[in-house]
């Protein structure tokens, strides 16, 4: 798959952009709705995709042999689902040729949450959402 193709999978749900806590003795993992800084919570892209790592440096690229380390991907990312060999859900854009699918369907973070520079305490902000396979949205 060449770097286009890979690239192409996102689809622009922001959901892996958010901040997660993972409790250091049990490794019990929980979601926030607070974004990175870099988000733009109403586009769902990174201000500044190609510098982000200058910008937040421990922003984990989503390569191909980085998924085997990766457990926070919510389950309808398309990265994941290609790792486990799963169908794209229909919503995805690559699916309805629609960049606005992915928020249609309810997957999206656009309106759902923070940025992390009005955020506080993470602690706070503890959501279920983002771990579960969206719910499409009445239309």
């Amino acid at each position: 798959m060449s770097e286009a193709e890979w690239e192409s999978l996102c689809d622009g749900c922001g959901r892996c952009c958010l901040h997660k806590l993972r409790d250091d003795d049990t490794g019990d993992l929980e979601f926030t709705n607070v974004a990175c800084r870099m988000l733009n919570l109403e586009s769902c892209t990174c201000r500044d995709y190609a510098n982000r790592s200058r910008e937040v440096p421990d922003c984990i690229a989503l390569t191909p042999s980085a998924l085997s380390e990766i457990d926070w991907l919510p389950p309808s990312c398309a990265y994941r689902l290609v790792a486990e060999r799963r169908d794209l859900p229909d919503w995805h854009p690559l699916i309805t040729g629609n960049a606005s699918s992915t928020c249609n369907a309810g997957a999206s973070v656009a309106g759902r949450a923070i940025s992390e520079t009005d955020a506080g305490p993470l602690e706070h902000h503890i959501v279920a959402w983002p771990a579960r396979w969206p719910k499409n949205r009445p239309s």
